[in-house]
Formats: C-alpha cells, sequence, structure tokens
C-alpha cells in the first residue's frame, strides 16, 4: 500500500554553505517518519539541485558529489578582459554536475518519474515585459515540465547573478531564483497535496567585499603618482578606502552587492511574515467561526452560517491549517562560499561541520515532533561514508 503523501519541503537558497547544510538537514528528515510522507519539495538555486537528488533518494550520491566539490569546479574566474561581456565567472557547476551524475536531462527525467514532485524557482529577466503578472518568477513543476526544461531551470536556478550571466529555460531566459523567492515557502501552502511543511531555511552572513585589493593596487601606483592621470586615479582609490572606513560603499561593485543582499534577505523575511500571518489569519478566523456558531441555537441559521463560511473568498485556502517545522542555519564568516578571485580549497574537516549542523539544527526541531506521534515510526536510518 502506497503511503499518503501530504508533507511539503522548502529548500531555500544558500550557496556552498547552504547546500552543505541542507543535506544534514535532508539525511535528519530521512531519519524521520515524515520522509516517507513527502510529496513535494519545494527548492531555489541550492535548495534547487539539493531538492532534484533527494527527490529520487539519492543523498548518498548527493554527499560524495558535495564531498569532491572545489570552488574551480562551481564558478571559474574569467579572465580579466573578459569581464565586461562575461561576467566575473565561468559557469562550470552544469558540466561538474554532469561528470558525476551524467546527462542532466536523463537525471531530470528520472526525476519526472519519480513519486516525489519537485518544483524549482528561477528568476525571469527576459527582456520583453509580457509577464508582470507572474512577478518575474518562473515557476517549474517536474509533474509539468518536461526534463530538458526541468534540467535547465535547475542549473539556471542556481546560477548566482553577482558571478555569472543568466540562462535560457525554455524560452525564457532566466536566473538565481533568490532573487525573487530564496525561501519558497509560500508556494508550498499553495499546493494541494501539502498538509504538513518541513522546512529549511539558510541565513546567510555575508562578508564585506573590502577594499584591499584597492589597497594593493594604491601601493604599486604610488612610484608614479608625478603622473597626472595615475595622480587622479591614486586619488580615487583613496577615497574609496575612505569611504569604506566610514562604512560606506566603497565602489559600484561593492554598492550592487549590498542591494543584492538587501533584496534576498528581505524577500526571504516576507516570505515567512506572510506563512505567519497566514497562520494568525486562520486561527482568528476559526476561534470567530467557532463562536459565532456557539452563538446561535437555531439549526437552520447553524446551517446558513456554515454555509457562509464555506463560501467566503480569501487569498489562501481556508478550510485547513498547515503545521510546519522550520529549521534555520548559518555559519559564522564567510564559510565556503565562492571567492571572486583567488578561492581557498574547501577541506573536508569544514565540510563535514557544516552537514554535521544541518543534521544537528534539523534533530532539535524535529525530536519533539517524532516525540509526540511516536507510533508513526521511523526509516531506515541512513548512513554516509563521510562520517559527519
Amino acid at each position: 500500500m502506497e503511503p499518503r503523501r501530504d508533507v511539503g519541503v522548502v529548500l531555500s537558497g544558500g550557496g556552498v554553505n547552504g547546500v552543505m547544510m541542507e543535506l544534514g538537514f535532508l539525511r535528519r528528515l530521512r531519519e524521520s517518519p515524515l520522509w516517507d510522507r513527502i510529496a513535494v519539495i519545494f527548492g531555489t538555486s541550492s535548495g534547487a539541485l539539493s531538492g532534484s537528488l533527494a527527490a529520487l533518494d539519492r543523498l548518498v550520491d548527493l554527499e560524495a558529489f558535495l564531498m569532491s566539490l572545489q570552488p574551480e569546479q562551481t564558478f571559474r574566474p574569467n579572465r580579466l578582459w573578459r569581464l565586461p561581456f562575461l561576467g566575473l565567472h565561468d559557469y562550470v557547476l552544469p558540466r561538474t554536475i554532469e561528470d558525476n551524475f551524467g546527462d542532466l536531462h536523463v537525471l531530470a527525467r528520472e526525476v519526472a518519474d519519480a513519486p516525489i514532485e519537485l518544483v524549482v524557482l528561477a528568476t525571469d529577466v527576459t527582456d520583453d515585459h509580457e509577464r508582470p503578472e507572474d512577478g518575474y518568477e518562473l515557476v517549474y513543476s517536474s509533474r509539468e515540465t518536461t526534463p530538458e526544461v526541468l534540467a535547465q531551470a535547475i542549473i539556471a536556478s542556481a546560477a548566482i547573478s553577482a558571478l555569472v550571466m543568466p540562462l535560457r529555460v525554455g524560452d525564457r531566459i532566466a536566473t538565481d531564483g533568490s532573487w525573487v523567492r530564496n525561501f519558497p515557502l509560500g508556494r508550498a501552502y499553495e499546493h494541494a497535496d501539502v498538509e504538513t511543511i518541513v522546512a529549511f531555511r539558510y541565513l546567510p552572513r555575508y562578508p564585506r567585499v573590502g577594499t584591499a585589493p584597492l589597497s594593493r593596487l594604491r601601493q604599486r601606483l604610488q612610484p608614479f603618482r608625478r603622473v597626472a592621470p595615475v595622480r587622479a586615479f591614486v586619488s580615487e582609490l583613496e577615497s574609496a578606502e575612505e569611504r569604506a572606513q566610514r562604512g560606506e560603499p566603497a565602489h559600484l561593485a561593492d554598492m550592487i552587492v549590498r542591494l543584492a543582499r538587501v533584496s534576498i534577505l528581505r524577500n526571504t523575511q516576507l516570505e515567512e511574515l506572510h506563512a505567519d500571518e497566514k497562520d494568525q489569519s486562520l486561527h482568528e478566523l476559526h476561534e470567530l467561526r467557532r463562536d459565532i456558531l456557539e452563538l446561535v441555537e437555531d439549526l437552520e441559521t447553524v446551517a446558513a452560517i456554515e454555509r457562509r463560511f464555506a463560501q467566503a473568498r480569501f487569498p489562501f485556502r481556508h478550510d485547513r491549517t498547515l503545521p510546519r517545522i522550520t529549521v534555520r542555519g548559518t555559519v559564522e564568516g564567510s564559510g565556503l562560499d565562492p571567492g571572486f578571485r583567488n578561492q581557498a580549497r574547501w577541506l573536508d574537516e569544514e565540510k563535514r561541520l557544516l552537514i554535521r549542523r544541518g543534521y544537528d539544527l534539523t534533530d532539535s526541531e524535529l525530536a519533539p515532533f517524532e516525540a509526540a506521534a511516536p507510533e508513526a515510526g521511523a526509516t531506515e536510518p541512513y548512513t554516509a561514508g563521510s562520517g559527519a
């Protein structure tokens, strides 16, 4: 007998740090009675990548892939002369994924046939202004999207806009889904099959861009300061360093990074805020209905009130409330995310710590749920070779 599938799993964006912690989250979730009940996984950016392997129950493969991954296999810095044309980095992650898992279209076909639905979010940057009603959000479900387009969507959703150019997905041009919905919680509320939500939300701590490269450049140019153009350029570098000391953006790239941070953090916060408001509204609506019915004794009037409540139209479903478990993960400093130019190797020990942290944070959230419902049983524990 097929298990009932009524759980929605939500995976936020979060770069390399986020996907490592999401693996720990998924490992712990797999040990819980909720795993066999998963109906759909919603993923943005790194969550789209980890969600595709989770939908196939291939966490062992996901771990092996992440443990072998290095910065140059994700976003490889372009030569300086190519930056204005192709962006800061070459997006080599798709090739790395294919080297590890084979043809992405084959993988997407497997996801389409899996019992768990995958929903991928990306940002629409097509220059046609034809779909503003969609909020520039692209949503791809493995139940409705061709494997070819789904494969493109997973890769585009993880294309960090500060590093690489956008990609084509079907007839649209798409990039990192974090711009419009970094934490796709609202999509889980809207899905008809979802009755319980388990979510992982990565809370990034963005490092400052800094002015060290500017300082080194200024020092190299000091011997040539008598040349007028060089003197003017050095003066601009000094001004940029002074702005940074005052806490202001040192340069345009610094400002763009700050704006990106604001956009992604704000849409993530709003996603949870809207979910909390929806939960509160549903609670108050049900309480109001109960109180009104208690004041009425006439059965005909009771039936009329029931019908009126059932006919009420809200911008959300009001015939159900959704229990929600949210795991929030963060790391100190910049962690393992790719750097702009020179990036140190990602050490196995650092990766295992991130995976372990995601696992432990999830355990602290799931343990009370499992204690309250011991009769549900648990799936076979997940074992891995990394020792995380």
